[in-house]
């Protein structure tokens, strides 16, 4: 049976209370620390600050128990064996992460340590910041031996986070001493050993005792490049699709059976070549950016990355310019925005390509009606409610009257609309889909105008019959 591990996490953000969950979950005992007072007494009352799937239930669960939060940094270390870092690493002016808030914890968690601990980076960060946080405690005189850090980077997808950290594709550990590497072992063995996967509970996924977790372990340089090198190679995947989808649309090629074509090569797999607005998020846009620095930094030149960034963007103004094309002039238009987080099953509208899109078509004179399940309270910090900004309580109130319904997010419930509701609700039959949920046929058939991502627009005739046009 695994042993039990004492942990510390300190930040209570997606990726420390994701991973304060799970540890307790996988039968840990795990103090969530934030130096938030209102955060960590929303949590104390039961209270989830993130929008993600089986998190609830899983805090509910061990709230009080097998997870505690509180601000007290001092002993949540001293009672820990093992200390996450987890705080956030934003994107700076240069494009490197800002690494403040990692050094700033370095340096509490140095005042604090009165015995060995394994601290271990968990937030995103490039490659020697292992080396730097042992460099900052050894300036803030704690002695080799009372220490070892450890990078354990996570790879998880916003809205399949929980089922990402107990099923995972790997665990990655770099690690320069043995008794490091053997206690993130010991973390990880209900998922390595398939213990997990046995108890009652269990979130379900992928993994089982048969085909348990895999674990790496590695040098902690392999493990900070491992983490940067993944994420810029799926955003690298979203740019190629979405670059090959203006091609098709110029010729008249379908990118749907093109992607399903590319992706039934066992050596490219069908993930993450889906053509729309580019990819968004607190990860890809930041990760690019950093591991271009990190390159730069090093004399490498990576321009690569740099055209991955440029094609990203450019997706953006290709869907302003078919919203534009569809209905001729902008002003005084009424439009639907269904979705405004960076991807379906989240509420996070980090870099999100709906947000950027919305701006431009309120600078453009167009008012804007949106709806998005659980990013609305968000969005409204940074579109907040005007006499053009409007929010709906459902998809259907938000196309009433529109002049065109436009698909911004590629949520479950905009890939399942009443498209006969829809039509009687708008004053105009006319849908603009960023993520190709539909199929031009079947929207003919409903009697809209689609226009979507790497296929040709099908328009509807004046006398009601479909013809086809470029976009």
């Amino acid at each position: 049976m695994a042993r039990q591990v004492s942990i510390c996490v300190i930040g209570s953000g997606y990726v420390g209370l994701v991973a304060a969950a799970c540890f307790a979950d996988m039968g840990h005992k795990v103090t969530c620390v934030d130096n938030d007072e209102a955060r960590v007494k929303l949590l104390c009352d039961g209270g989830v600050p993130i929008f993600e799937e089986h998190l609830p239930e899983l805090l509910a669960k061990h709230r009080g128990r097998s997870v505690t939060f509180t601000t007290d940094l001092g002993r949540a270390v001293e009672e820990s064996e093992a200390v996450f870092i987890a705080v956030g690493t934003p994107q700076g002016d240069s494009g490197a992460a800002d690494l403040s808030y990692v050094e700033a914890v370095v340096a509490e968690i140095a005042r604090m340590i009165k015995n060995y601990k394994v601290i271990v980076e968990k937030s995103t960060v490039p490659v020697y910041t292992n080396a730097w946080i042992r460099r900052v405690l050894h300036r803030h005189g704690v002695e080799k031996d009372r220490f070892d850090v450890v990078s354990n980077p996570e790879f998880l997808r916003e809205g399949t986070a929980v089922v990402d950290f107990l099923h995972p594709d790997r665990i990655v550990v770099g690690a320069s001493e043995e008794h490091s590497a053997e206690l993130l072992r010991q973390i990880y063995e209900p998922l390595t050993e398939g213990s997990y996967y046995t108890q009652p509970g269990a979130v379900p996924g992928c993994c089982n005792t048969a085909h348990p977790a895999k674990m790496l372990v590695t040098t902690t340089q392999s493990a900070e490049i491992i983490k940067h090198a993944s994420n810029a190679f799926l955003a690298m995947k979203i740019s190629f699709i979405n670059a090959v989808a203006n091609l098709a649309e110029a010729v008249d090629a379908d990118i749907e059976d093109i992607a399903k074509g590319i992706g039934l090569d066992s050596r490219i797999g069908p993930r993450f070549l889906r053509a729309g607005l580019g990819y968004g998020g607190s990860c890809f846009p930041k990760d690019v950016a950093a591991f271009h620095w990190v390159a730069q930094e090093r004399g490498v030149n990576f321009q690569l990355l740099d055209e991955v960034r440029k094609i990203n963007e450019t997706q953006r103004e290709i869907f302003f310019n078919k919203v534009r094309s569809a209905l001729w002039t902008l002003r005084g238009k009424r439009l639907a925005a269904l979705g405004l987080a960076f991807k379906g099953e989240t509420d996070d509208i980090r870099e999100s390509p709906s947000i950027e899109i919305i701006k431009k078509l309120l600078q453009a004179g167009a008012i804007v009606t949106a709806y998005d399940p659980a990013a609305i309270e968000r969005a409204k910090q940074t579109l907040p409610p005007d006499t053009n900004m409007k929010y709906a309580a459902n998809l259907y109130e938000a196309a009433k009257d529109a002049d065109a319904v436009l698909i911004l997010t590629d949520w479950k419930e905009f890939a399942a609309i009443d498209l006969e509701r829809l039509n009687q609700a708008v004053r105009f039959p006319i849908l603009i889909d960023g993520r190709n949920l539909y199929k031009p046929d079947e929207m003919q058939k409903h009697g809209f105008t689609y226009v979507s991502m790497g296929r040709q627009a099908s328009y509807q005739g004046q006398e009601g019959k479909p013809h086809k046009m470029p976009a």
